[in-house]
């Protein structure tokens, strides 16, 4: 019964956290060029592992660039 539920929860922290790079994403990348296009098609596609490598690699230039 309890292995369900961690795996539930496993599953719905997971989906929050590509939820939230997504929504990061659209709403924080410059929009010059295709660059957010490019970040979101990864994220979408990828699903986790496109948000993981988002979260990684992108947000932190971005944040040191845009300060945003």
């Amino acid at each position: 019964m309890t292995i369900p539920l961690i795996g539930l929860l496993i599953f719905g922290l997971g989906f929050a956290f590509w939820v939230w790079m997504v929504v990061d994403c659209a709403t924080n990348e410059p929009a010059e060029g295709n660059e957010k296009l490019v970040w979101i098609l990864v994220i979408v596609l990828a699903q986790f592992v496109g948000a993981l490598i988002y979260f990684f690699v992108r947000r932190p230039k971005r944040r040191r660039l845009l300060g945003r």
